[in-house]
């Protein structure tokens, strides 16, 4: 069976890559599938995202993505990320406080945009940890 090419990568580090049966991520338009064969494609990752990598006889590979943009071509898919951090990496409790201190900065100011934006990403980051949020 044929086999995607996937990387995920961040200003800072290469956050993964390999091949994968499936990558499911969240963009602009909406949550978009990716198999082996798809037409090429450009989107734009929208800010407090899950990507999904599906890889067989293997778990998921879970990350959250904050931003940025993914592209397909020729069985290749490259996730460029503004933020992104594996669901193993993420440090659930600092994200359950995070997501505590923003919910708080919105209930005093519903205009709050930099506390609407940390809340988004603390709930990314803690689906994907497998967390219920």
């Amino acid at each position: 069976m044929a086999k995607l090419r996937v990387g995920v990568v961040s200003p800072e580090r290469e956050i993964w890559s390999g091949e994968a049966d499936m990558v499911i991520a969240k963009t602009v338009d909406g949550e978009i599938g990716i198999m082996p064969q798809h037409a090429p494609v450009l989107g734009v990752l929208v800010e407090g995202g899950v990507l999904r990598v599906k890889r067989e006889g293997e778990g998921d590979l879970v990350a959250a993505v904050h931003g940025g943009f993914i592209s397909v071509a020729d069985d290749e898919v490259s996730v460029l990320a503004e933020v992104a951090e594996l669901g193993s990496e993420v440090d659930v409790a600092a994200a359950r406080d995070a997501l505590d201190r923003a919910q708080a900065s919105i209930e005093a100011n519903q205009e709050d945009a930099d506390a609407a934006i940390e809340a988004k990403r603390a709930r990314a980051r803690l689906r994907a940890a497998g967390e219920e949020v």
